[in-house]
């Protein structure tokens, strides 16, 4: 345990440990964003690129290997990678990729055969907050690197790790940090953000756990936390885990993006085959019911995810697409598969950034719109490796992040 904590000091640093960073109104602070949506806050950014792209403002390596995603507050960049001998939390200046700090998070390793970690940081305030793939998580001082508390799923919640490992991103409610350990114990956990000590389990949601993340919502005057596994989707009170409402949701192989919630109804889509589905949720005097309204194979997201846009959810779609689908209907609005193949999305200030996964990893700029495919501007990543680029793009404070395993790539998207 006494070497879990060694910190490796990579730069001098101005402030003090207990310090808070300096945020921005439009900071990337956790998975899928502020709001947990896939959109940024950002704006005036360019709507429309140059031949070959936006700039590069600057490139870096020594992240590790891995597929974690990148969280930006203020002047700092928090991801994960592994070395050989352990899987480390990186900070990086925003400036220009520097390292700033480097702190040993667990153990290093590919479960399922793919290369180190797969979740993103949470940074909230002095704290930042990371799950490594074999199920180690921990509270770091933002600012400097030190540890404040570890933790393992399956030994201290009795979790069961999936065959690819733990890949869901630690969600920071208040003061208390909410993951999904899985299993007889509780599905669903949270813990002190200061101490690590635990606060509730979810007994009466025992799912085993798979990759989504969670999220919040607030419905009936509730705050709730929803997670997707490969049984159910369901909502547990986040006061004290109890389950609040349940409804039966098969996935198979592997169950992986994050729902989407709007106004009472949760959206869900997995793939190998499986689909989407929407479900209403109401609640009446404090009883939580969830009732279906459709499910059909339109949006059958592998891992790429999926943002709603007014109306309208736009993803990729196994077999048939980049698809824009109706939220509330469920029905096919237009789904493209000439332009560019499968991969992730990330929306910004009115256009949509699409990342292909394979071949050249081609970052494509279009229009969330009904009309189709709307593309105004492409490039193919350079220095890509010989892995699938399945790191979602990150927009924030005028910049655009690409991570390609030991690669970031940071681009300039500000409008001039």
């Amino acid at each position: 345990m006494k070497n879990r904590r060694n910190i490796v000091p990579l730069a001098f640093l101005l402030f003090t440990s207990a310090a808070s960073l300096d945020t921005r109104a439009s900071d990337w602070p956790q998975w899928r964003g502020p709001n947990r949506d896939g959109i940024s806050t950002d704006t005036g950014l360019l709507k429309a690129w140059p031949t070959g792209g936006p700039p590069l403002a600057w490139k870096t390596t020594g992240l590790g290997s891995g597929y974690s995603g990148m969280a930006v507050v203020g002047d700092r960049i928090f991801t994960i990678g592994d070395r050989p001998d352990a899987s480390f939390v990186n900070v990086l200046k925003v400036a220009d990729g520097k390292q700033v700090w480097s702190a040993k998070l667990g153990k290093a390793g590919a479960p399922g055969g793919f290369e180190g970690p797969r979740s993103t940081p949470t940074v909230d305030g002095e704290l930042v907050f990371a799950i490594g793939q074999f199920g180690d998580i921990a509270a770091f001082e933002a600012s400097n690197g030190k540890e404040r508390w570890h933790k393992e799923l399956v030994k201290d919640f009795g979790g069961t790790r999936a065959e690819w490992g733990y890949t869901e991103s630690p969600l920071v409610d208040g003061e208390q940090v909410v993951f999904t350990p899985g299993g007889s114990k509780g599905a669903v956990a949270a813990v002190n953000k200061q101490t690590g000590e635990t606060i509730w389990q979810s007994k009466e949601f025992t799912d085993l756990a798979h990759y989504s993340s969670l999220i919040t919502a607030e419905i009936g005057g509730v705050r709730q936390y929803i997670q997707l596994t490969a049984a159910s989707v369901a909502g547990v009170a986040a006061k004290d885990g109890k389950l609040l409402w349940r409804a039966p949701r098969r996935g198979a192989t592997a169950v992986i993006p994050t729902p989407i919630y709007s106004e009472g109804f949760v959206y869900v889509t997995s793939g190998y085959g499986v689909g989407c589905n929407l479900f209403k949720v109401d609640a009446s005097h404090g009883n939580f019911s969830a009732s279906q309204v459709y499910a059909n194979k339109v949006m059958v997201n592998h891992h790429g995810g999926v943002v709603k846009i007014g109306e309208y959810v736009y993803g990729y779609s196994d077999g048939k697409g980049w698809t824009c689908q109706n939220f509330k209907t469920g029905q096919a609005v237009w789904q493209d598969k000439e332009h560019l193949d499968k991969g992730s999305l990330t929306c910004a200030d009115g256009r949509l950034y699409l990342r292909q996964e394979n071949g050249p990893g081609t970052v494509a700029l279009i229009e969330p719109t009904p009309t189709g495919y709307k593309e105004h501007g492409r490039f193919n990543q350079p220095d890509r490796t010989d892995k699938n680029s399945w790191t979602h793009p990150v927009i924030a404070n005028g910049k655009l992040y690409i991570r390609d395993q030991d690669l970031l790539l940071c681009y300039d998207i500000k409008a001039k």
